[in-house]
């Protein structure tokens, strides 16, 4: 399942990030952080299998 998937990636961005998910407050900064590593990710992941 995809949104399986995308939540092992959050997690796993957010603790090599040293960003702890389980807190009650994250500031927009740090949720915008791992989003943007997310998306950089994926983004290499699909040109990976373009070559």
């Amino acid at each position: 399942m995809a949104s399986k998937k995308l939540q092992q990636m959050r997690d796993q961005v957010a603790k090599e990030m040293n960003i702890n998910l389980n807190n009650e407050y994250i500031t927009a900064k740090e949720a915008g952080s791992v989003g943007g590593e997310m998306v950089k990710r994926m983004i290499d992941s699909y040109e990976s299998t373009m070559k």
